[in-house]
């Protein structure tokens, strides 16, 4: 360690204890950060409240996180809403956009729409990408505010073009299909991608789905298969379909019937249709499998309870 840092960390740490607000603030930050001092959440914790105490903002934010996550503290949603209230009120826009999205979700306070909204506007009216992005989902479906998909459109540009990267998926999304602009796939492409790239499970599975089908891009089986993988090893039911399609049939991949078998499984325990109605159609056919009809059976039902009739009267 940098024994000009450490110093320098010893001086402001002195002048914490006498009350300055802002050494508070600098010797919480070195304690998170372990910046001239070896790292340590519980001091890094009550230095912040410290500092958040006297009603420094920034610092309320700060404790607020740390009691969010559990750094230093006791997890402690109720104790986050709070600080986070506290900070929100003093105009701090990352503050205003957690306690928006606590009213969303019932994180420590009970859920309510219209006072998500009300936080989430005044953190995106600051420029807040990522609350102008869920302030986009707010008039898209409706919570806690009017549906309009004009506004909606309005608010995932402004988050887009700032990289946040469900933003572009959306705002992608309406140009695909067209809504509330003009239909203009590649455009949809260019945003699908940037999405992707920053790691966005959704945008992954569609931009695959562009190459799978040859659809504003050269088809390319492999590359359709790299998206599905990357979309699938997230969690992203549709997408490990998908990827077992792509090891069933050997497209982009070298054909694997176990494997295939193995991402159905894992999208279909996740309750998505196609993935249940190909488990059926394997289990019925014997295809890498023993042969089982009762089994085939119940995985098509379960298919036609969510919503794909495929299966329906296969006997």
């Amino acid at each position: 360690m940098d024994r000009n840092s450490t110093k320098e960390f010893e001086n402001c740490r002195e002048d914490a204890s006498q009350g300055d607000i802002e050494a508070q603030f600098l010797t919480a930050y070195s304690y998170k950060n372990g910046e001239g001092v070896g790292q340590d959440y519980n001091k890094a914790f009550e230095w912040f409240k410290k500092a958040a105490e006297q009603g420094d903002a920034i610092s309320q934010g700060a404790v607020a996180s740390m009691y969010q996550k559990g750094e230093g503290i006791c997890q402690d949603y109720t104790k986050a809403f709070e600080w986070y209230q506290k900070a929100a009120e003093q105009g701090i826009s990352n503050s205003q956009y957690m306690l928006g999205l606590s009213y969303r979700y019932g994180y420590g306070v009970h859920q309510e729409h219209n006072k998500a909204f009300e936080w989430l506007q005044k953190s995106a009216d600051q420029g807040h990408a990522h609350a102008q992005s869920v302030l986009g989902l707010s008039y898209q479906n409706g919570d806690g505010v009017r549906r309009d998909v004009t506004k909606a459109f309005e608010w995932f540009q402004k988050a887009a073009e700032q990289g946040d990267a469900i933003a572009q998926f959306k705002f992608g999304f309406m140009f695909y299909n067209g809504e509330c602009v003009r239909q203009d796939k590649l455009i949809a492409k260019e945003w699908f991608q940037k999405s992707a790239e920053q790691g966005n499970d959704d945008a992954q599975c569609v931009f695959g789905m562009m190459f799978y089908n040859g659809e504003c891009v050269r088809q390319d089986y492999a590359k359709a298969f790299e998206w599905f993988k990357k979309s699938a090893e997230q969690g992203n039911s549709s997408a490990q379909c998908k990827l077992g399609l792509s090891y069933q049939n050997g497209n982009g991949v070298r054909q694997d019937v176990t494997k295939a078998l193995e991402w159905f499984e894992k999208s279909a325990a996740q309750g998505y249709a196609n993935a249940q109605l190909e488990l059926g159609i394997i289990f019925y056919n014997g295809e890498g499998v023993r042969q089982d009809k009762f089994i085939a059976k119940e995985w098509f039902g379960k298919s036609c309870d969510n919503g794909n009739q495929d299966g329906w009267g296969v006997s």
